[in-house]
């Protein structure tokens, strides 16, 4: 009988353990954790976005410079068409392969 007992109460012990255990563990996930969000991680990551973002802009802004290079070059020769066409000098032509304004008899260039 002793030995019966024994069982009893080692395994009411255990019973009681293994209901404190799981009341304890259920207080623990009932916690909120709330981080302010600034971490060492957190400012890499920002640091990172940062670079990337100067990186990026920097290649817009000489896209958006070679495009404005290469608008003021189509104006420039849209323009100094139009004074050759107008030229009174009838010996003058434009030639669209080079945007010059050439002498038809010397193939020189020719200022309108």
């Amino acid at each position: 009988m002793t030995t019966l007992s024994k069982r009893l109460c080692l395994s009411a012990m255990l019973a009681l353990s293994t209901f404190a255990f799981a009341a304890t563990a259920s207080a623990e996930t009932s916690k909120l954790v709330i981080e302010s969000g600034d971490s060492a991680q957190s400012r890499q990551n920002a640091a990172m976005d940062k670079e990337q973002w100067n990186d990026t802009r920097n290649l817009r802004q000489k896209v958006n410079k070679r495009a404005e290079k290469e608008w003021d070059k189509e104006d420039v020769a849209f323009d100094a068409r139009d004074k050759c066409q107008q030229s009174a000098n009838v010996n003058a032509y434009w030639e669209p392969n080079t945007l010059r304004c050439l002498d038809r008899r010397t193939g020189r260039t020719v200022a309108p």
